[in-house]
């Protein structure tokens, strides 16, 4: 297993393990990304699934959020994906096969209330990831996609990037609803050990399934949403965080 980070100088847990390579790898960084194919590669000979979670919630009003913040957001969530599939996806058309599983989440389904950023990055994995999968299927490639519901992370601390403007008065009855209902979302959050199942399936079931959901919650929203037209969805929404 190749396990990737920013730091991995600060990984304590696999760095000793003969079965695992940890290295360097910021999805943002381009060198480091070809740098990580390579070492993987070169120690175990090949690649047979890439796993694409880097990601956070940049969350808030969008008149509030820099040109520069809205970058970041779309370049971790959807660019980076994509250039760390574009550097694996030479090697596994040289073995043809090769398993490309992009973390998506219920937010790629559907939208909370100041998510156009994240919701927005989501919405473009799930339609990066359909339409890639007819691509590498020519090579005998899948794609396969994990949509989790709440998870017990920390995703609403150092991975989430929120933004208002106290001035734009407009907005804060929004804000203030959204900020005070959000907690109930996490409250029954899933372990992270869900996502890692759904995962493993996903990467050993030797099934073209294209989507998995994570949680049960997952389940029930995206059911939900798929049956239920969008003004009554966001009438619901409206009414859950009080808006």
């Amino acid at each position: 297993m190749v396990a990737t980070m920013r730091n991995p100088e600060k990984e304590t847990a696999l760095i000793n393990s003969e079965q695992t390579l940890v290295t360097r790898l910021d999805v943002q960084d381009p060198v480091s990304i070809e740098n990580a194919v390579k070492e993987g590669i070169r120690k175990f000979g090949r690649i047979d699934v890439l796993l694409n979670n880097a990601g956070y919630g940049a969350y808030g009003i969008l008149e509030s959020f820099s040109r520069e913040q809205i970058i970041r957001q779309f370049n971790t969530n959807v660019i980076g994906l994509l250039d760390v599939t574009r550097a694996v996806l030479p090697h596994f058309r040289e073995n043809k096969s090769g398993i490309i599983i992009n973390i998506s989440s219920i937010g790629g389904k559907m939208t909370f209330p100041l998510g156009t950023l994240y919701h927005g990055t989501k919405f473009a994995v799930e339609g990066i990831s359909e339409s890639l999968r007819f691509e590498v299927e020519q090579f005998g490639g899948q794609v396969k996609i994990v949509e989790p519901g709440a998870i017990a992370t920390d995703f609403g601390g150092r991975s989430l990037d929120f933004s208002n403007d106290e001035s734009m008065a407009e907005y804060q009855h929004i804000v203030q609803q959204v900020m005070t209902g959000m907690p109930e979302f996490f409250r029954n959050a899933s372990p992270a050990s869900v996502v890692a199942d759904v995962v493993f399936e996903a990467a050993t079931d030797g099934t073209d399934q294209l989507r998995y959901t994570a949680g049960e919650d997952a389940k029930a929203i995206i059911a939900q949403r798929r049956e239920t037209d969008d003004a009554t969805f966001m009438a619901g929404m409206k009414s859950q965080f009080g808006i």
